[in-house]
Parts: structure tokens; sequence; C-alpha cells
């Protein structure tokens, strides 16, 4: 979160993305950091036990949200 806001505050946009079990800690800490409404995607949690095959398949599920996020204004 803290490079997405330094990056975001820079004026250049970013996305924060973290599994679903930090939405609530994400939000907190975007508005401590001032920039209540960073750019973010939730993905399903855990990822820490993936094979590299299964960490593949989520980065192909999710790069498209990733980067349509990235292109949407924030709001």
């Amino acid at each position: 979160m803290h490079d997405t806001v330094f990056f975001e505050l820079q004026g250049k946009p970013s996305v924060f993305v973290a599994t679903s079990e930090f939405i609530k800690a994400a939000s907190h800490q975007a508005e401590r950091l001032g920039l209540e409404e960073v750019r973010r995607v939730f993905i399903p949690h855990p990822m820490q036990d993936r094979t590299d095959a299964e960490m593949h398949d989520h980065a192909e599920r999710f790069v498209d949200e990733i980067l349509d996020t990235l292109m949407a204004p924030v709001e």
C-alpha cells in the first residue's frame, strides 16, 4: 500500500494487489496514508501455498482486472 500511495501522489497510476484477507486492513491503511480512493484488486486468499502452475493461472486470471483497474479513474 505504501508504494501504491507513493506513486499515486506523484501522479503515476498504480494498483494495490493483495489477497482478500487484507480488504479491511488495506482500507484502513489507505485512509491513514491519505489516499482512501487508491486503486486496488483483491485476489483469493491464501497464496503462500500455491504451486508455480497455480500462481501462473492466478496471474492469467487477474491480469485483465489489474490492467482495467490501472486504467480506470480513481473513484
